[in-house]
């Protein structure tokens, strides 16, 4: 999928991104978050959601794929902490994440923490997905420290 690149002659104070090809089969989950929620598509047959975007199930290969908004609640599972300016406008220290989603065991996304000093980031922390708002109704999905984690949100979401 082509990766499409703003122009850099436009005057901005966001960090500069790489921004996805939105298509039909990725919309849901790239402008998704205009309403605040992390949008994933799930399986109509065995209930998994699948993520990246696919057209068949990665779990019992149905093709009976639907859009579900999901919790938005996740824990890190990994990290690491940038400390040398590869992207122009991203302003070392930032955090590039791997999170799982409550919802299901193995459901990952790769992201950045936000709203957090990289010397407070720990392994299993709560975090809660927040968006920022990009060229072309682009939501990215970001991290930020879920300060009051729902206890029973995880064992309610699995079901």
């Amino acid at each position: 999928m082509p990766l499409r690149r703003p122009d850099p002659a436009a005057e901005t104070t966001e960090p500069f991104r790489i921004l996805p090809a939105v298509g039909p089969e990725n919309e849901h989950f790239w402008r998704g978050g205009a309403d605040g929620r992390l949008h994933l598509l799930r399986c109509e047959a065995c209930r998994a959601f699948v993520h990246p975007p696919a057209p068949v199930c990665g779990a019992c290969l149905g093709r009976a794929l639907a859009v579900e908004a999901v919790s938005g609640r996740a824990h890190l599972l990994t990290y690491t902490v940038n400390h040398h300016p590869w992207i122009p406008g991203f302003e070392p220290p930032y955090v590039v994440a791997i999170v799982e989603l409550v919802e299901q065991t193995g459901l990952r996304l790769t992201t950045n923490l936000v709203g957090v000093e990289p010397a407070d980031v720990r392994i299993g922390m709560a975090l809660r997905v927040v968006f920022e708002r990009r060229a072309g109704d682009v939501y990215l999905p970001l991290f930020e420290p879920d300060e009051a984690p729902d206890a029973t949100a995880r064992a309610e979401a699995r079901g």
